[in-house]
Parts: structure tokens; sequence; C-alpha cells
């Protein structure tokens, strides 16, 4: 009668390890299942961050080129101004010297 007690406890307790190990094992997985879940959303938000980042750049360099040809066009037009008040300087000190000579020859 002792042997039967002892082998079933044998049994039962050999069960229990059985038991237990596969609810390790299952956590085990559900732990890996979870994190390769995180490193995939890691990796969705790092791409997703870059693509911004991409964005972000390329709007830089459309305001910069934006900003280079209005500046462009504003030294454009800085020289037609200066290119008229010089016209109109040089057409001034015609009049004047063509005045100075009528003054003389009078």
């Amino acid at each position: 009668m002792k042997k039967i007690i002892l082998n079933g406890l044998l049994i039962l307790s050999m069960g229990i390890t059985i038991v237990s190990c596969r609810e390790t094992a299952d956590k085990a997985k559900d732990a890996s299942e979870q994190a390769e879940e995180a490193i995939d959303d890691a990796g969705d938000s790092m791409e997703e961050a870059r693509d911004d980042a991409a964005d972000k750049m390329e709007e830089i360099g459309d305001d910069m080129k934006e900003a280079g040809e209005d500046a462009m066009d504003s030294m454009k037009e800085a020289g037609e101004d200066v290119k008229k008040a010089t016209d109109k300087a040089i057409e001034k000190t015609k009049k004047a010297v063509n005045e100075t000579k009528e003054a003389i020859k009078d």
C-alpha cells in the first residue's frame, strides 16, 4: 500500500511539473510575441518619423528656393530702379551741359 501511495504521489508530482513547464513555455511564447509586436511597432514609428523628417526637409528646401527666387526678383527690381535713376541723372547732366553750352555761346 505504501508503494502505491508513493507511486501515486510520484505520478502526481510529475504531472504537476509537466503542466507547470507547459505553462511556463506558453508564458515565454506570449512574452516573445509581445516583444515581436513591440519591435514591429517601434520599426513602424521610426519609419513614420523618417518619412516626416524627409517631408519637412523637402518643405524647407522648397521654402529656401522660393526665398532665393524672391531675393533675385528684388535684386532685379533694385537694379532696374538704379538703371532708371542713372538714366535720369545722365539726361539731367546732358541737359545741364547743353544749357551751359548755350549760355557760353550767348
